[in-house]
């Protein structure tokens, strides 16, 4: 099989072109940057934007791996037309070449857990529900849970199913749902099956540092590295799924190869809900002794999430897909190739 990879000199891309090339597959690679480019893979330096490219570089292919994406919650509105051109438009003439090219290959979206905004909650007497954004005024005061919107009631937090209510709430969010919804249409119009893969907090090797748009795991080993505490934003008891990156290739492995084409959404994830805080302390563990510990700063941004976990049921079940890579192991990883 040839497959074309959008994104796949990246962080995440990158691993998915060294899985199809270890399983025999054909990668074609189109990004403008070659920071990570497998050796093996064919490269097509341009931007997704480029329609001439995107139209050479979907020549022979027989599938696609969409991984290209500004990633990161952005910095401020400053940033919306940058996340819309790139994810947006990205996708918007990747779609429109594939269907100009009458391809009848999957196609495989790199979503995120950030279209689900809030995770699910269940109150004891509204059962499941959905809070709203948290007020800057309780976030000041240290009041980090959101409470149950008809009684005010303390919340408990489930795993989010594929099924949940969509709420993005942030710049990125919202580009990531767009180009669900914008794949969508081209199924509907094309009959290409489009496989949706929701990745939680993934983290691994080439993992991005020292940007503004690094996630929580990459802005803790920077600080590890200048010998200062990890900073842990609000009281660090926020829940997130940490799911390696080689897991993450495996899923969309298994999606390209499944024996007959797999639509739809999927949680992308370990299944072990973890605290941010408890990712801080052993990523501290992991280091060398001596290394400073977590501190939890009761810092917030307004663009983050309380607890957001996710339901493993229907990967497992329609993919084939479970986790495999081992936390503890991940993290002094991550923490080795990171010196």
């Amino acid at each position: 099989m040839r497959v074309l990879v959008t994104g796949g000199a990246g962080f995440i891309g990158s691993h998915v072109v060294e899985a199809l090339l270890a399983a025999g597959h054909e990668a074609v690679v189109l990004d403008r940057l070659a920071t990570h480019l497998p050796p093996g893979a064919e490269h097509v330096p341009a931007d997704l934007r480029d329609a001439d490219a995107v139209r050479a570089a979907l020549r022979g292919v027989d599938a696609v791996s969409h991984q290209a994406s500004r990633v990161g919650l952005g910095v401020d509105l400053a940033d919306i037309a940058d996340y819309s051109a790139d994810n947006d438009l990205g996708t918007a003439v990747l779609l429109r070449e594939l269907a100009a090219a009458g391809s009848a290959g999957r196609l495989v979206l790199a979503s995120s857990m950030v279209v689900y905004g809030e995770g699910r909650y269940r109150c004891p007497e509204h059962g499941s529900v959905a809070p709203g954004p948290r007020a800057a005024a309780d976030l000041r005061a240290g009041r980090f849970e959101p409470p149950c919107p008809h009684c005010g009631a303390p919340l408990a937090a489930e795993a989010v199913g594929e099924d949940a209510p969509l709420d993005p709430r942030n710049v990125y969010a919202a580009t990531k749902l767009h180009q669900e919804h914008l794949c969508a249409a081209f199924a509907r119009e094309t009959g290409v099956a489009v496989t949706a893969l929701r990745y939680h907090n993934v983290y691994g090797p080439r993992l991005p540092r020292d940007t503004p748009y690094a996630g929580v795991a990459a802005l803790f080993l920077s600080e590890l590295a200048a010998g200062r505490p990890p900073r842990v934003f609000e009281d660090g008891a926020q829940l997130r799924d940490f799911v390696h990156v080689r897991d993450v290739a495996r899923a969309n492995l298994l999606a390209l190869e499944a024996a007959e084409p797999v639509a739809g959404a999927f949680n992308v994830c370990s299944g072990t809900p973890r605290s941010v805080g408890a990712m801080a302390a052993a990523l501290c563990d992991a280091a060398p002794a001596g290394a400073p510990r977590p501190v939890v700063t009761g810092d917030f941004r307004l663009g983050d999430v309380r607890h957001v976990f996710a339901a493993p049921d229907r990967a497992r079940a329609v993919l084939g897909f479970q986790a495999q890579e081992d936390f503890a192991a991940g993290m002094g990883e991550l923490l080795r190739l990171s010196r």
